[in-house]
């Protein structure tokens, strides 16, 4: 008897993992997507409009005031009021 016991809760198991499973797959379903040809037009044009400091041939040198991987500025920044 307990065998039978046994193979009622195995079937149990796959039934709730077979569920999960699908859950999951609808969730993928439903996820928002774009056309691969999108998303590379979106990255072209962000690369395009975004200046990377890191790369000077391309953007030009950058001042010591916008260069954030630069040494920070020495002195007092503080206000006084």
């Amino acid at each position: 008897m307990s065998g039978r016991v046994q193979k009622q809760s195995m079937s149990e198991l796959k039934l709730r993992r077979l569920t999960e499973h699908n859950q999951r797959l609808k969730e993928d379903l439903a996820r928002p997507r774009i056309r691969v040809s999108e998303a590379s037009r979106s990255l072209i044009n962000y690369c395009k409009s975004t200046p990377d400091h890191l790369i000077p041939s391309v953007w030009g040198p950058v001042s010591k005031a916008d260069d954030p991987f630069g040494p920070p500025p020495t002195g007092c920044q503080c206000v006084v009021m």
